[in-house]
C-alpha cells in the first residue's frame, strides 16, 4: 500500500502512505505533517501552510464555496473557528489546526475554491500560520487515526445516505 521512492545508498522510503477508504484510495504524502481536523500541513517560508488532506475532500465531495471569519496577523487558538466551507454534501464551520497568528489565506480560494477539489496538496491550499507544529501527526500516526476511526465514520456516512 506504499508508493516507493528509492533513495540514497539503496533504501527505499516511503514518499506516499495509502489509506483506503472502501474502494477508493486516499494519498497521504509523508513529507508533510497531519492534524486531527483532516488538515496536513508543512513549513515554508515565513510559516505552516495548511490544506484539506485527500481523506477529507473524499469525505466532502465538491468544495463550492470558503469564506474566513479571522483576518491575517490575527491570534489564533487551537481549535478556534476561523470560517466556513460548502460542499456537496454540508455547510461545515472550519476551526485552527494549531494555535498561532494567521500570516496569510490562499487568495485564488477565495474566488475560485476549485484547486481544494483537484490539487489539495499543491494549489489548494488553505492559510498559512506562524506557529509551532505542535499537537500534528507524522503521515504514519495520521494513517492510524484514520484507521482507528473508519468504522465510525462508514457508519455514520451510511446512516447519511
Amino acid at each position: 500500500m506504499r508508493a516507493l521512492n528509492e533513495m540514497n545508498h539503496g533504501l527505499m522510503m516511503p514518499d506516499v502512505l495509502t489509506f483506503m477508504m472502501g474502494k477508493f484510495e486516499a494519498a497521504l504524502p509523508a513529507d508533510r505533517r497531519y492534524a486531527r481536523n483532516h488538515m496536513w500541513c508543512m513549513s515554508v517560508e515565513g510559516g505552516i501552510r495548511f490544506g484539506f488532506t485527500t481523506y477529507a475532500v473524499r469525505l466532502m465531495q465538491d468544495v463550492y464555496f470558503l469564506d474566513w471569519e479571522v483576518n491575517p496577523g490575527d491570534a489564533l487558538a487551537l481549535k478556534q473557528k476561523i470560517g466556513h466551507i460548502e460542499t456537496s454534501k454540508a455547510m461545515s464551520d472550519l476551526f485552527a489546526p494549531i494555535a498561532g497568528t494567521l500570516v496569510r489565506f490562499n487568495a485564488e480560494l477565495l474566488n475560485d475554491p476549485s484547486a481544494i477539489n483537484v490539487d489539495m496538496y499543491g494549489n489548494g491550499w488553505l492559510f498559512e500560520l506562524a506557529g509551532a507544529e505542535t499537537d500534528t501527526l507524522s503521515v504514519q500516526e495520521y494513517h492510524d487515526f484514520l484507521a482507528a476511526g473508519w468504522e465510525k465514520t462508514q457508519n455514520m456516512l451510511k446512516g447519511h445516505m
